[in-house]
């Protein structure tokens, strides 16, 4: 139509002068990548993250709400009591300290107590009674009482070692079931006096070197090596390689101790509990199984008698 200077459809044209000015960027940097999307517990906004900080306040509460642990290690043992501690201390009991409450009456048991720990540099503290209250469970202290450090247990391997150094033919005694502290100091002694070279016992189920072991052996804990398996049936084998027969105890044996050949080769003496005897797997790790002639079928010895007697044996043939 005349008169007018734009048609439909025409492109318009810029006008001539100043050019706009351009994004400078913004829209290229907002068309790029940002990266990998954070986890769902890692966005403040997101339900889990909120879930997941709900969680650790309530473990934060059931933390706050549980009684404190007491300081104490739990592999410590306490003996108490005057006469417990002045045995122990006669018998050479590891002592990492001597405790005494403050204004404890010195007979003379507790004399001998600090007499004893002053010779054997023994610390001996003075603490607050309420304080042997707690480490000793309100137990009868009568205001004494020692610490015995855990043991320091040996790597089965470390007994065969032992013979090896000394030139001797390896004696080892094992315990299967054997739960009485007290026999398995009687053991560790008659390991001792008859030249066995460490006495080795199972991680579970078994007696530990306690203080009531330690003052059974009479000193021997000291002199002969203790070493712990964590399976006592794979030593057995691991032994058994080595060259090593093993010789099980027990009522039922095949053999009796005095017809055993083999007492002079390189030999590990299995010592089950006086109840149970040996137990199913050990019994049939064993080469042979020993039992002790006696007069009376009705008669048994405990195994720390037993394994005495095995042991007096077993030396006086390989002295012979």
């Amino acid at each position: 139509m005349p008169g007018n200077s734009q048609r439909k459809g025409a492109i318009r044209k810029k006008p001539r002068g100043n050019p706009t000015a351009g994004s400078g960027g913004r829209v290229r940097r907002g068309l790029e990548g940002k990266g990998p999307t954070p986890k769902a517990v890692d966005r403040v906004k997101h339900p889990a993250h909120k879930r997941a900080k709900a969680q650790e306040r309530a473990k934060e509460r059931e933390r706050s709400r549980r009684p404190a642990r007491k300081d104490t290690d739990s592999s410590v043992e306490w003996v108490y009591g005057r006469n417990p501690v002045v045995e122990a201390l006669r018998a050479g009991v590891p002592v990492a300290a001597l405790h005494v409450a403050e204004g404890t009456e010195r007979d003379a048991r507790l004399r001998e107590a600090l007499l004893i720990a002053v010779e054997h540099g023994i610390s001996v503290l003075e603490v607050p009674r309420t304080e042997l209250d707690r480490v000793t469970s309100n137990g009868a202290h009568q205001g004494v009482a020692v610490q015995i450090p855990p043991y320091e247990y040996a790597h089965p391997d470390d007994l065969l070692t032992r013979a090896y150094d000394a030139g001797e033919v390896p004696l080892v005694v094992a315990l299967d079931g054997v739960t009485d502290p007290r026999n398995l100091g009687a053991i560790t002694r008659s390991a001792a006096a008859f030249g066995a070279h460490g006495v080795l016992v199972p991680e579970r189920r078994t007696a530990s070197m306690s203080a009531s072991a330690w003052k059974t052996s009479a000193g021997a804990a000291a002199r002969i090596p203790v070493a712990r398996a964590t399976n006592l049936n794979r030593a057995l084998k691991s032994y058994k390689d080595a060259g090593l027969m093993v010789v099980g105890l027990d009522m039922g044996g095949e053999v009796e101790l005095p017809e055993l050949d083999a007492a002079t080769e390189p030999l590990v003496l299995v010592v089950g509990s006086e109840g149970k005897g040996l137990a199913r797997l050990v019994r049939e790790n064993c080469d042979i199984i020993v039992s002790i002639p006696m007069t009376s079928a009705t008669e048994s010895l405990n195994a720390g008698i037993a394994t005495g007697v095995a042991l007096y044996e077993i030396s006086r043939r390989r002295a012979s």
